[in-house]
Formats: structure tokens, C-alpha cells, sequence
């Protein structure tokens, strides 16, 4: 009953990689340390020198000053070690960064390869060339149900001069009606009108009269 209600154990997602730079990172964590503690050291040592030296006790200072010469010697190679673990630590997470990159790069891959499985470039031709022939058959079936006669596209000309045609009959609407009311006008003359007498007969009957 025990192995029926046992909770499975979780996949631990830690890889050797996150491993390794936990340990990198460790052990700069303990260098780091014991520096701290050389200069400490050397900073107690210093003072002990100086003491000597007021003393009157200068082997000793200089014995005491020889130590901190010798702590320097290892503070400087602590500090390449470090260096040497700072760049270890970055160069193991940029390897895992890439290795993420390439197995995505890998995973598209493999999906592309599936798609192109499922449809290729033959597929994707036929398809294309039994639409347009269906667009077709229909095309012909639209004129059939229309009586025969497609659909005519109109004339540019056409157009233009109907819309011509539209725009006079609006500016004839937008004209004002003169308004036609009962004048006095003269009445035409039923008779022949004599013909105008010229100049030269108007001055002799003139001369006449005087």
C-alpha cells in the first residue's frame, strides 16, 4: 500500500555544469577569505614592528616585516587564482548559454523537417493549382446563373461622362427661376413698317418748308 501513495522523486534540474561552478564559486568564496585573513595578519605584524622598532628590538622588526613581505608574495597569488576562477566560472555559464542555443537551433530544426514532412513543395503546387481551377469553375458557373453573359466591367469613358451628366443636372437644380409675371409690354405691329427715309430727302424737305 506504502508504493501505491509514494510521491514519485522530482527530476532534479541541477546538471554537472551548475555543479562545477557552485565548486568554482566556492572555493573564490574561501581564497577571498583568506586574504582577509593575510591582511589582517600582516596589519597586526606591522604594528608589532613598529612597537619593536620603539623598543629598541629591530631583529625582531625586521623578522616581523620578512613574514609580511611573505604574505604579500601569497596575496599575489591568491589574486591570479581568483582571476583564474572568475574566468573558469564565466567561461562554464557562456558554454551552457550556447548549448541552449544550439538546442533551440536544433528543436527548429526538427520542426521545419516535420512541417516539410507534412506538406512539400509539390503539395503546396498542386494546391495552388486546383484553387485557381476552382476559382475558375466557378467563375463559369456565375455566368451560367446570369444567363450567359458575365458581368461587364464599365467603361473608364463611361463613367466619366455619366458623372458629367450627374454634376450639370445638380448645377441646373442650384440655378434660381426667373420669375414670369404679367408685364406691359408693346404689341408687335401687324403692318409693314415704311422704311427708314434716308438723310439727304429729310434735309431737301427741310429747305422746302424755310
Amino acid at each position: 500500500m506504502g508504493g501505491l501513495f509514494s510521491k514519485k522523486k522530482p527530476v532534479s534540474r541541477v546538471t554537472e555544469q551548475d555543479k562545477a561552478v557552485l565548486k568554482l564559486k566556492q572555493t573564490r568564496d574561501k581564497l577571498k577569505q583568506y586574504q582577509k585573513k593575510i591582511m589582517v595578519n600582516q596589519e597586526k605584524e606591522r604594528t608589532l614592528a613598529k612597537q619593536c622598532l620603539d623598543q629598541g628590538r629591530k631583529d625582531k622588526a625586521l623578522r616581523l616585516l620578512k613574514k609580511k613581505k611573505f604574505q604579500d608574495s601569497l596575496l599575489e597569488k591568491t589574486d591570479v587564482q581568483l582571476d583564474n576562477l572568475e574566468k573558469m566560472v564565466q567561461d562554464i555559464e557562456f558554454a551552457q548559454v550556447e548549448i541552449q542555443v544550439v538546442e533551440g537551433l536544433k528543436g527548429g530544426n526538427e520542426a521545419l523537417d516535420a512541417l516539410h514532412q507534412i506538406m512539400s513543395l509539390d503539395d503546396v503546387e498542386k494546391i495552388m493549382g486546383d484553387t485557381e481551377d476552382a476559382i475558375a469553375y466557378q467563375r463559369e458557373i456565375d455566368d451560367l446563373l446570369a444567363g450567359g453573359a458575365g458581368v461587364e466591367q464599365p467603361d473608364d469613358d463611361e463613367l466619366l461622362a455619366e458623372l458629367g451628366e450627374i454634376l450639370g443636372a445638380e448645377v441646373e437644380e442650384q440655378l434660381p427661376d426667373v420669375p414670369v409675371s404679367d408685364m406691359d409690354l408693346p404689341e408687335a405691329p401687324t403692318h409693314d413698317l415704311e422704311p427708314e427715309k434716308t438723310k439727304p430727302q429729310q434735309e431737301e424737305r427741310t429747305m422746302v418748308a424755310s
